[in-house]
């Protein structure tokens, strides 16, 4: 079946198919082969919505990369509303910092919305992922996994590294929740 067969669903995404076998996979195409496919369908009908880069809510929502989040329905936001940074956990690493920084600073955000969420593949990573692609490619990663036991702890951890940061202009409307990837609830996660 070629790409241009796909139906795509009323939101215009391409469902998803299994994988091709190896035989099939040059007449299919590839996964990136697909997404320029849906590319091409979105552009085609695309109109400037003329937005400036500052979110209307004036506000940033770090939160995991995995793909059973669908931030904008889950919160209710629409194209503009946030800036969205992702991450493996929604941890806050120093280039969570960096792009909250350029957020508050050069685009005008004022509060910080943290979420992780229940089922994460942090909770079952060590730091023996770093070693272990030590061993592999002989070169250790200069980031450090983030792997964490507890999410209501890392989302307190999370916030407690926005507070503290001196880059940060605005860190009291600071405020970090958790996913639940069953019922798409947010639980509220007390910073003390």
């Amino acid at each position: 079946m070629s790409t241009a067969s796909v139906p795509a669903d009323p939101s215009g995404r391409i469902p998803a198919s299994p994988a091709p076998s190896a035989s099939s996979a040059s007449s299919a195409g590839t996964v990136t082969d697909r997404l320029v496919e849906a590319n091409n369908r979105y552009a085609a009908d695309f109109a400037d919505p003329g937005m400036d880069a500052r979110p209307v809510l004036k506000v940033a929502v770090v939160a995991c990369m995995d793909a059973r989040l669908d931030l904008h329905d889950a919160l209710g936001l629409e194209l503009g509303d946030c800036h969205t940074i992702r991450n493996a956990g929604g941890v806050v690493t120093d280039d969570v910092i960096r792009s909250l920084t350029i957020s508050q600073r050069a685009l005008g955000t004022r509060s910080v919305v943290l979420i992780h969420h229940t089922g994460c593949g942090l909770l079952s990573l060590t730091e023996d992922f770093r070693h272990e692609l030590e061993d592999e490619v002989g070169q250790r990663p200069a980031w450090a996994v983030e792997a964490f036991r507890d999410v209501d702890q890392d989302v307190r951890q999370s916030m407690q590294r926005v507070r503290t940061s001196p880059f940060l202009l605005h860190r009291d409307d600071v405020r970090g929740f958790v996913f639940d990837v069953k019922t798409g609830l947010l639980r509220e996660i007390d910073p003390a």
